[in-house]
C-alpha cells in the first residue's frame, strides 16, 4: 500500500512475493490480493457447475476451484473452462492423472496435496503437463494430510512440518525448473495455520495462497476466518484468500472481500457503516440495513455508506463517509452527500432516497472512467 504521513498506523506492508498468473490473473508481486472460491457441485454436471461458477464471478470471485475427482470430472471441465468467466482451478487429490488431465482439459492452475499426489515422479509428470499447457500450480498443504514420513518425525501436525512438506515440494518443482507456483499451508486450527504461514512466509518468495480450512458454518467459520487470515494480512502475508464455510460459495467471496475491505487491502461494493442501534435511535436501523445490503448488492462501484440511529455519532460518521442518513426527530433525518450536510427527508422516504443516491454516484464514477 502506499504509505500514509497523515495516518501511518493504517500502513499494511506486504511481504514481497515475486509474481506468477493463473490465466490472465496476476498473483503475488504488487497485484491485487486475489479472493478465490470453489464449487460443491458434481463437476461432471456442467450445467450446475457452471452456474456456481458465474454466481460467484458476479460476486467478485477472481479465481474459482473445482474438484476434479474422476474421469467424469476431469472430462467435463473442458467446457467449464471454456464459459467460466473467471480462471479454473482444478482440486486435485490421489490421482496425478487428473491433473494431468486437468491441464489438457483448460485448468488455469493444478492445486495438488504432497500429502496424497504420490512420487516425485508423478509430480515430474503433473509439472510436464503443466509446463505444456500453460497452467500454474498451487502447493496445497494441509494439515489432516502431511506425508506419513513427516508425522513420524514430528510426532503430530505442526507449523514446523506444514513448512518442511511445501518446502521439499517446491524443491522438486525448482528442480524441473518450474517457477509458476504458489503455496498454502492450511489447518483448520488458526494458531497452527498463523504458525506454519509465518515460518512459509519467511521460508520463500512464492506467493502465498492464505485459507483456515474447514472454518465451519457461515458465522462461526466467518469469525474464524476473520481472525486467522484478518491476522495473517495484517502483517503483510498473503496473496490469494479462499474463505472456507459450509455454505454457498458466493458466501465466501462476500466474507473475503469482507476482510479484505477491513483492512483497506481490496475495495468493492458498498460498504455499509451502520450502528447496532439503541433507544435513540430515529428509525429502525437493523432492518433498513438489512434492506440497503439486499438492494445494493449489484453495486461494485467502491463506495462508503454511514446509517446511524441518531445524533450522537450520525454527524461524525457521515463526514467520512460517500453517501449517509443520520436519524433526528420527528420522523425525519439529514442526508449527507460527500461528507456534507445536503437535505433533511422523512424516515418513510429514506429507503429509497438511500439507494437512488448511491446508484447515481456510482454511475457519475463510470462516466468518468476511462
Amino acid at each position: 500500500m502506499t504509505h500514509n504521513p497523515i495516518r501511518p498506523w493504517r500502513d499494511i506492508a506486504r511481504r514481497k512475493s515475486r509474481q506468477i498468473h493463473v490465466g490472465p490473473v496476476p498473483i503475488g508481486g504488487d497485484a491485487p490480493i486475489a479472493v478465490q472460491t470453489m464449487t460443491n457441485t458434481d463437476t461432471s454436471d456442467v450445467a450446475a457447475t457452471l452456474a456456481q461458477v458465474i454466481a460467484a464471478a458476479e460476486a467478485g470471485a477472481d479465481i474459482v476451484r473445482v474438484s476434479v475427482p474422476d474421469k467424469a470430472a476431469s472430462a467435463a471441465l473442458k467446457q467449464i473452462t471454456a464459459e467460466s468467466p473467471v480462471p479454473i482451478v482444478a482440486d486435485i487429490h490421489f490421482h496425478y492423472q487428473r491433473a494431468i488431465e486437468s491441464a489438457q482439459a483448460g485448468a488455469a492452475c493444478l492445486r495438488i496435496n504432497p500429502g496424497n499426489i504420490g512420487s516425485e515422479e508423478r509430480v515430474r509428470d503433473v509439472i510436464a503437463a503443466a509446463r505444456d499447457h500453460g497452467c500454474s500450480i498451487r502447493i496445497g498443504v494441509n494439515a489432516g494430510s502431511l506425508e506419513k514420513h513427516l508425522l513420524e518425525k514430528y510426532g503430530e501436525p505442526c507449523p514446523q512440518a506444514m513448512v518442511e512438506s511445501a518446502l521439499d515440494h517446491i524443491r522438486i518443482l525448482e528442480d524441473h525448473d518450474f517457477h509458476e507456483y504458489k503455496v498454502s499451508v492450511k489447518a483448520s486450527d488458526v494458531f497452527l495455520s498463523a504458525a506454519a504461514y509465518h515460518g512459509l512466509a519467511e521460508a520463500t518468495d512464492a506467493p502465498i495462497h492464505l485459507g483456515i480450512t474447514e472454518a465451519g458454518s457461515l458465522n462461526a467459520g466467518t469469525v474464524k476466518s476473520a481472525i486467522g487470515l484478518g491476522s495473517l494480512l495484517w502483517a503483510g502475508i498473503g496473496d490469494t484468500i479462499r474463505v472456507s464455510l459450509s455454505a454457498d460459495p458466493v458466501e465466501e467471496v462476500r466474507v473475503g472481500y469482507e476482510i479484505l475491505k477491513s483492512l483497506g487491502l481490496r475495495h468493492r461494493g458498498v460498504n455499509i457503516i451502520s450502528c447496532p442501534s439503541c433507544a435513540r435511535q430515529g428509525f429502525d436501523v437493523i432492518k433498513v440495513v438489512e434492506q440497503l445490503e439486499e438492494r445494493l448488492a449489484h453495486i461494485k462501484t467502491p463506495m462508503s455508506l454511514s446509517i446511524i440511529g441518531c445524533v450522537v455519532n450520525g454527524p461524525g460518521e457521515a463526514l467520512m463517509t460517500d453517501v449517509g442518513f443520520t436519524g433526528g426527530g420527528a420522523g425525519s433525518g439529514m442526508v449527507y452527500l460527500a461528507g456534507k450536510q445536503s437535505h433533511k427527508l422523512s424516515n418513510d422516504q429514506m429507503l429509497d432516497h438511500i439507494v437512488e443516491q448511491v446508484e447515481a454516484r456510482a454511475d457519475r464514477i463510470a462516466a468518468q472512467e476511462p
